[in-house]
């Protein structure tokens, strides 16, 4: 016990998982990764892949990464999520239905990426829509997942409806839903775009869309192998909106126009 009060003494620091570059670290990698992707030769991407896969499956937790072997990384991921419930959501959440908030994890997991449903998932998990307002506030809250919500430039160019959610470590929401490998790519994107500004994500009604904007000023399209089109569209959009930067993050190798790799992040 403390014998007088801390108040206004204490500092509050949001500690991210590693980002690649820092991973590389932990691993003892002697890679440099190149800011430019035009430096990125194929056998360089070829090289550099295996652990870029290993990061975007298994996550940046220090005590994940430093575990040599698939059944130890994926026993302690099975901790921490164990960890969390525990402390987090049982200790801290005082809810009467802690199955519930489980299943919705387990929900949100299996819909990285996607935005939210409201209606239909309080109907799928039995509960009403403000306590889903609450439940998911709460797992917000604790830093579990993170709700990125639309950027609104116009009164009737953008919808602005639900967030879309990501959570706060690839590693986690794969072993919770053994996700495809296109949502667990953008996860990471998300994971290491949140640590650099604010983000949102953008909308028209005709479809056209960025899946992150950063700061409000820089568009980055997450896709597994782009195609011209998709960097034409992303041009076509981000101009209209006035965007500082464009870039599409490729998973695989390219040799498009305005390439980013997600290990570049």
């Amino acid at each position: 016990m403390f014998s007088e009060s801390l108040s206004g003494r204490k500092f509050i620091f949001e500690l991210f998982p590693l980002t690649f570059r820092e991973f590389l670290s932990f691993k003892g990698s002697a890679f440099d990764i190149p800011g430019n992707p035009r430096a990125i030769t194929r056998p360089a991407f070829e090289a550099i892949s295996p652990l870029y896969d290993e990061y975007l499956r298994y996550g940046g937790f220090p005590g994940v990464v430093l575990k040599t072997s698939v059944p130890e990384k994926a026993m302690v991921l099975d901790d921490i999520f164990t960890s969390y419930f525990q402390w987090e959501v049982l200790q801290l959440g005082d809810f009467r239905k802690n199955a519930v908030i489980r299943d919705l994890i387990v929900l949100l997991a299996q819909r990285v990426g996607s935005k939210l449903d409201i209606q239909k998932i309080s109907k799928e998990l039995g509960i009403t829509r403000p306590t889903l307002y609450e439940y998911l506030a709460f797992l917000e809250g604790t830093f579990f997942i993170k709700l990125v919500r639309p950027q609104a430039r116009g009164r009737n160019s953008e919808i602005r409806k639900s967030p879309k959610v990501y959570f706060c470590d690839t590693g986690l929401a794969n072993r919770l839903a053994s996700l495809d490998e296109g949502r667990i790519f953008e996860n990471s994107v998300f994971q290491n775009l949140r640590v650099k500004g604010e983000i949102h994500y953008y909308e028209r009604k005709n479809g056209a869309e960025i899946d992150f904007l950063l700061n409000k000023e820089h568009a980055f399209e997450a896709k597994m192998t782009p195609q011209p089109r998709d960097v034409n569209q992303l041009k076509r959009v981000a101009e209209e909106l006035g965007l500082k930067s464009l870039c599409i993050v490729s998973r695989y190798y390219s040799d498009l126009d305005h390439i980013l790799y997600g290990f570049q992040i």
